[in-house]
Formats: structure tokens, sequence, C-alpha cells
């Protein structure tokens, strides 16, 4: 999926990569594409009121949805919204909590305390993240980091046992220094 901190030709600043990451996985699963021209345009030409846009996007769809309509052409909404600066009439923060809106990595995490507990999960674990090239992976307590795509296709045992280890021989390091 595009990101608006891999364009070398124009700058974007902070804020606007983390509000395109706090919303492109909901923005994408309801149609938007952000490998079209025109809304990468859009979105990197949004000087304000980026955020209220998308918010209005997502909520449109939600009650498209609820009325059983279909939410002809995302992408196209989502320009007008962002050129007309559009605000939502309705939004709430719970939106974003719809698992099919969260990303592979939000994902993992909750379903690591699901699986070995938040303790465990939270003494392992220090991050699950994704690079501006979208390479997403487990950052490990010990500093390893592992490809959430290994790890998917891994049991949680065998996880487990990996990050355990991984613990281990770093305690180890520490105590020969």
């Amino acid at each position: 999926m595009w990101n608006p901190s891999q364009v070398d030709y124009l700058e974007v600043d902070p804020v606007t990569q983390e509000i395109f990451q706090q919303y492109k996985y909901a923005l994408a699963y309801i149609g938007v594409d952000f490998d079209r021209e025109d809304v990468q345009a859009a979105v990197i030409g949004c000087s304000q009121g980026m955020e209220p846009a998308f918010q209005t996007t997502i909520s449109y769809w939600i009650w498209k949805q609820n009325n059983y309509e279909k939410f002809e052409y995302p992408s196209a909404f989502l320009i007008k919204a962002l050129n007309q600066q559009w605000t939502p009439k309705s939004w709430s923060n719970e939106y974003l909590d719809n698992p099919k809106f969260k990303s592979p990595c939000q994902l993992w995490w909750e379903k690591a305390a699901e699986k070995l507990g938040k303790d465990v999960r939270n003494s392992l674990i220090a991050d699950v993240a994704e690079k501006e090239s979208g390479y997403q992976y487990i950052l490990l307590m010990s500093g390893q980091t592992i490809s959430l795509e290994i790890v998917n296709n891994w049991s949680w045992e065998k996880f487990y046992e990996y990050a355990i280890e991984s613990k281990r021989q770093e305690e180890e390091r520490i105590k020969r220094l």
C-alpha cells in the first residue's frame, strides 16, 4: 500500500504521516485505492482538514453499511472530502476498533495478549511495527526483530520458545559485559 512518507519528490510532515497511518487500513478496507495517483495527490496536497476528511469518509461508509446501502466510489468520495475539507456529522473513535480496520501489526499484538497473556506478551515483546517500506516486524525485548510474516506461519508455542530463547541469550550477553 502506498505511504505518503515514501514520496521522494515532496517532504510530507510527520503529523500527516501519523494521521495517515492511523486511518489507512480502515480507508483501504472500505475501498479507497491509495495506489491511484489522484488519491495520492489529494492526500499529499491536503494542507489542513485531513483527519476530519478521513473520519467523514469512514463514518459515511458505516452509515451506508447500517442502512444496507453500497458505498459507491470511495476513492472519489475521499478526494472530494479532502478538497472540500468535509467534517463528519458523527464520529466515534470506537469506529477504528473494528477488527477489519486494524493493521496486521495491531491484530497480532492483540492476539498475542489473548494467546500468551498480557503480562507474558509485555515481558517478551517491545513492539509490533511496520517500517515505511511496508515491512512488518516484531521487536522483542531482547532487541532482536523477526518478520511478522514468518511468525504468522509459526504456532504460538514456537513463537513463545523463540522469544524466551532470545531473552535468555540477551540476559547472558549482559552478564558477560
